[in-house]
This record gives structure tokens, C-alpha cells and sequence, in this order.
């Protein structure tokens, strides 16, 4: 960790990338640019307008309730407090060097997905902001322009830049919309002052989420024929199991909340899984007991793999010691997968 002046917060070194880490993105920005939008540019347009009028321009201004919040949290809480906002702000800052790359290299040749992508931006590096001025709170600070030089880039076509944004601007809302509610029939664990936003700052999700609906039913392909149901079952599932494994290896940083972290995700889940049908060709099982049954499996191989990090030792001993649980989670994994899907005309939500 490096150390600022007296008076500015210390630098966090960014945390070794893992599998259920925030990731960087980048495309073929050329097919991007190259994209038809006529099958549905009228809704896009529509929600482009939308983006223009910024309902949240002037919603993340702090007060004076920040003064003070962090000194009331205990080392523990605010140990995973800290955690969540540094895998909340690298997430929401991916999203906005993505799209603002997009913005710019389409804009000639894509006029209107480029200012899609520019309003989108615009929200991201507002939530990132935010979201690294509260870590300064705690004496502590992302480089993110470090980030932008240092951190590690994964390809993805088009196509799949659709799904897994979709899916993580309508799980964002998910589970923003659910934290907000409980804390406001539950005061009492609203641990920090930014729960207070989080009300409009899942509307930009849900907004984000909206788009990228529009976009993939502009590209038919994407979410009609065999191999397209295939893929939204593979990113459904990817997104599903790191999402449950990660929140339940933090567990403590729910239960702060007043939130057992299994309930919680699997709520999320249920509703992001719901909303999907409406875009998506197939969804997931997620009613299906085996489907949470195999979920706890890929956690208990997560803390066996955890474990063995934690034992120490030369690396290739530690690497050898994870083989049986990395064979046992790509063997659950493909359980989930082959799951029989639910064929989103056939969906029918949960009555709640």
C-alpha cells in the first residue's frame, strides 16, 4: 500500500484478480460501429432520450450525514464494508471505460449507439466516483487510472459484451432495489449513508439494463436460434454462480445488513432470472432444488481452494492441491448447464 501525504487517503493496492473479481472489458469496436439498428431504433432512440434528461444529475451530492459514519463501524464490519466498495467501484468503473471507449471510436460511423454509450459512461464514472469518495472516508482511495493502465483486458465479441451487460446492469438493480428496501423497513442497519442512494442509482442500472434489451433485439441473431440459447444459458449461469459464491464467501458484510447473504442472492437471482425471459430466449431452473444444491457444492470447493492459498507453501504445491476442487467445480458447472432450461415463453414468474 502506498501512503499519500498526512492528509490524503492512502493509495489501496487493487486486489489479485480471481475469477469472481470485477473484470475489463473490450470488443470489436468495428462491428460495433457497423451495427444495424434499424429493427428497433425507435425504442433505442426513445431511451436514448431518456439518458438526455439525466434524472440523476444532481441526486449524488454528499452531505454533512457522511461526516463521522465511518468512525461508527467496528473493525470487522468495517473491514467487508471497505471490501464492498472497492468491488463495487471497480465494477461500476469497468463499465464506464468500456462504454466510453465505445463512444468514442463508433461515434462517426454510429451516431446514436455512440451517445448511448456516452450517457452510460456518464453514470458509471458518476457511481465509481461516488463510490471512491466514501473509501476516502476510511482513509483510503482506488488509483483508478492505475487500474485503467494496469489492470488486465478480456476480449469479448459484441454479442457477448450484450449479455453479460445486460445481465450485470439487471442484477445491479436487482440487488441495489432489495438493499434499499430492507434498510428501509430496517433503519437500524443502515451501517453508512450511501444506502441512501441506492434507490436512484438503480434506476440508472435498470435504465442501462433497458438498453442493452433494445440493442439485442435490434440484433436478432443474439437471442433467437439454438446457439443463441446456448450462450444466454452459459451467461446466466456464469453470472448466477459467481454472484452466489462470492456474496456467500462475504457473508459478513450482509449479515451487517440485517441480510443472511444466501436469501438474499437467491431473491436477486429469482428476479434477474425473471426479468431475462423478456429479452432472452430460455432462462434457468432456479426453482429447481438441485440448482441450489449444486450452487453449495461450487462454495465448498471455493473454500477448499481459499484454504489451500491460505495454507501456504510453494506455488505449484498449492496448485496442486486445488486440482481436485477445480475438476469438482468444472463438474458442477456443467451439472448446472445441462440442467434443463425454462423457455421464456413458457416462464411463469413467481407470484409474490
Amino acid at each position: 500500500m502506498a501512503l499519500g501525504s498526512p492528509d490524503a487517503p492512502a493509495i489501496k493496492a487493487p486486489v489479485k484478480d480471481t475469477i469472481l473479481t470485477p473484470r475489463f472489458y473490450t470488443t470489436d469496436f468495428e462491428a460495433m460501429a457497423a451495427m444495424d439498428l434499424r429493427p428497433n431504433e425507435v425504442e433505442l432512440e426513445a431511451i436514448c432520450e431518456e439518458f438526455r434528461k439525466d434524472y440523476n444529475r444532481h441526486h449524488f451530492v454528499r452531505t454533512d450525514v457522511f461526516e463521522g459514519a465511518a468512525e461508527k463501524l467496528d473493525p470487522d464490519t468495517r473491514k467487508v464494508f471497505v471490501e464492498f466498495l472497492e468491488q463495487s467501484c471497480t465494477s461500476e468503473f469497468s463499465g464506464f471505460l468500456l462504454y466510453k471507449e465505445l463512444s468514442r471510436r463508433i461515434k462517426q460511423k454510429n451516431p446514436l449507439l455512440a451517445e448511448c454509450f456516452a450517457h452510460m459512461a456518464r453514470d458509471e464514472a458518476r457511481h465509481a466516483g461516488f463510490l471512491n469518495k466514501s473509501m476516502s472516508d476510511f482513509g483510503l482511495q482506488l488509483d483508478l487510472g492505475f487500474l485503467t493502465a494496469n489492470k488486465a483486458y478480456t476480449y469479448f465479441k459484441p454479442k457477448f459484451i450484450f449479455y453479460a451487460t445486460y445481465l450485470s446492469e439487471k442484477i445491479g438493480y436487482w440487488r441495489y432495489i432489495a438493499i434499499y428496501r430492507h434498510l428501509e423497513q430496517h433503519p437500524e442497519s443502515k451501517i453508512y449513508p450511501i444506502f441512501n442512494f441506492f434507490e436512484n442509482w438503480c434506476q440508472d442500472e435498470n435504465r442501462h439494463g433497458d438498453f442493452f434489451d433494445a440493442l439485442m433485439k435490434a440484433q436478432p441473431s443474439t437471442v433467437r436460434g439454438p446457439v443463441a440459447r446456448l450462450w444466454c444459458r452459459f451467461f446466466l449461469l456464469a453470472v448466477f454462480a459467481t454472484m452466489y459464491v462470492r456474496d456467500v464467501a462475504r457473508k459478513e458484510f450482509y449479515e451487517a445488513l440485517g441480510l443472511d447473504a444466501r436469501e438474499y442472492d437467491k431473491y436477486v437471482i429469482d428476479k434477474t432470472n425473471e426479468t431475462s425471459a423478456r429479452v432472452f430466449p430460455v432462462v434457468l431452473d432456479v426453482k429447481n432444488p438441485k440448482f441450489w444444491e449444486r450452487l453449495e457444492k461450487l462454495v465448498e470447493n471455493n473454500a477448499k481452494l481459499s484454504k489451500a492459498d491460505q495454507d501456504g507453501g510453494p506455488a505449484p504445491i498449492r496448485n496442486l492441491k486445488k486440482i481436485p476442487y477445480w475438476i469438482a467445480n468444472g463438474k458442477e458447472m456443467a451439472k448446472l448447464f445441462f440442467m434443463k432450461p425454462i423457455l421464456s415463453h413458457e416462464f411463469q414468474p413467481a407470484v409474490r
